[in-house]
């Protein structure tokens, strides 16, 4: 697919706002030398990458980070009772191509 084709704009997206807010747009995008919708998307999208960026993002401090690296490389606990028993009632239950022998219900 064409980059003009996947960034074709189809979709809509509307919203009611206050007459305050209206005309705060239209100044707004008159003043950056954009239509009201282009001024909208623009804005909002970028708003919308930064929520995005910060919710996906782990921040950690000096000691944190160290004790995520610390908890990284260490060599894995064996296994519990509780896991065990998990893990073979995961197995008895799930079909799956990577567990032949799981039963099919």
């Amino acid at each position: 697919m064409t980059a003009t084709l996947k960034n074709r704009r189809t979709d809509r997206l509307v919203a009611r706002v206050t007459p305050d807010d209206k005309a705060l747009l239209e100044h707004a995008a008159m003043l950056e030398g954009m239509s009201v919708a282009s001024f909208v998307v623009s804005y909002v999208r970028a708003a919308a990458e930064k929520v995005v960026h910060e919710h996906e993002t782990i921040r950690l401090n000096e000691a944190e980070s160290r004790r995520f690296v610390k908890a990284l490389l260490a060599p894995p606990l064996p296994p519990t009772a509780a896991f065990k028993r998990a893990l073979k009632a995961y197995r008895e239950s799930i079909i799956s191509d990577v567990n032949p022998d799981s039963r099919a219900t």
